[in-house]
């Protein structure tokens, strides 16, 4: 078949890589002057740059993780956050160094006495802020959640919806690893080399800076199948509503020393900082520490408008509803065309998780 696969970010570039091993015929458009999406990485100062903000590749799925390490080697990098409140630094995900950092115990027994002595006592916690103090107390929200997660939705505490939080990971132990994954790491030399290399196929096309939009009825007529990982809502020119979305505003720049703040990710969790975290790009590879200068970057959450790139979906009821409304217009109204991504599915996906669904989509549709 002639298959137009719109988008060369990680679904797009595992669902061509997968259909071309097939004998299929594959052009990959993408609007943008690159490929590899939102996980784009680029050389900077000596030091690999992701563009779009801090992505660290963690997994407990061996398949997905066997299927990676095909295309590159990864480094043994662990994310270990640091927050930044008002000053006053803690270490991120919540374990022991936190609650001694907050509170001066030294025991689990003591921190856990901490965390019930300030528990919202609620059954049916009605907000984000409630499911959190039911969760882990005041001390922990005021200083660690409730400026960080108002500034990256832009909304209230109050006003958002409590499934956001189900589960809040307390460790009782001093374990810095944010996640807990079996597998975790960074490719070497970064991520632009995977989807080089998951594109390197005689049958598969990639064109940059071609928008589907300006020949959208061509392509739907040229192409038996077109896998859209865009917006599902603007390839429907917004005919059922618009979806929400939240967006990012990268600052980056070179400075000339080599350690700016010690760490690759630190957040800050106030709400008078506009920036959610800053991200030093060397500290993702040993290898990258010796230059002479640095390289940060300053992640700062904005509103969505169109226009605006899209970087995660608003997955409260009312979205989500709408989002179902979608897929069944879909099927309707674009048979020959599989929806597939974080903005395709409308939903906030890993990147294992992207790389899982690609492949399904593959197994399951062709």
């Amino acid at each position: 078949m002639k298959i137009l696969v719109v988008g060369a970010g990680l679904f797009g570039a595992v669902a061509a890589h997968e259909l071309a091993k097939q004998g299929h015929e594959i052009q990959v458009i993408e609007k943008r002057d690159h490929i590899a999406g939102n996980i784009y990485t680029e050389e900077v100062a000596g030091v690999q740059v992701h563009r779009y903000g801090a992505h660290i590749f963690h997994t407990s799925d061996q398949q997905v993780w066997d299927y990676v390490n095909q295309f590159v080697t990864f480094n043994r990098f662990t994310n270990e956050v640091v927050a930044n409140y008002k000053g006053t630094l803690y270490n991120l995900p919540f374990n022991m160094f936190t609650f001694n950092q907050m509170w001066g115990v030294r025991t689990p027994e003591e921190a856990q006495a901490k965390i019930n002595a300030q528990r919202l006592a609620v059954k049916t916690p009605a907000n984000l802020e409630e499911q959190a103090l039911s969760l882990v107390g005041t001390d922990i929200y005021e200083r660690l959640i409730k400026g960080y997660t108002e500034k990256q939705w832009g909304r209230k505490a109050t006003e958002l919806p409590a499934f956001i939080i189900r589960r809040l990971p307390v460790r009782l132990t001093f374990n810095n690893n944010y996640f807990n994954d079996t597998y975790q790491g960074i490719p070497i030399g970064g991520y632009t080399q995977l989807v080089e290399k998951l594109l390197a196929s005689p049958v598969i096309t990639v064109s940059l800076q071609t928008d589907f939009f300006a020949a959208r009825e061509a392509y739907l007529h040229d192409y038996d199948k077109v896998i859209f990982t865009g917006m599902i809502d603007q390839f429907f020119d917004y005919t059922l509503g618009e979806l929400a979305y939240r967006s990012l505003r990268f600052d980056t720049e070179v400075l000339d020393t080599p350690n700016y703040q010690g760490n690759a990710v630190i957040n800050y969790t106030d709400a008078e900082t506009p920036f959610t975290r800053i991200i030093e790009h060397k500290f993702f590879d040993e290898a990258h520490t010796h230059t002479m200068q640095t390289v940060v970057t300053h992640e700062y959450p904005q509103e969505w408008s169109r226009g605006v790139e899209p970087y995660y979906p608003v997955n409260d009821p009312d979205n989500n509803h709408l989002f179902k409304q979608y897929r069944q217009y879909a099927t309707e109204h674009a048979p020959q065309v599989i929806f597939g991504g974080r903005l395709g599915l409308y939903r906030y996906y890993n990147m294992d998780q992207v790389i899982a669904a690609a492949l399904q989509m593959v197994a399951t549709s062709f």
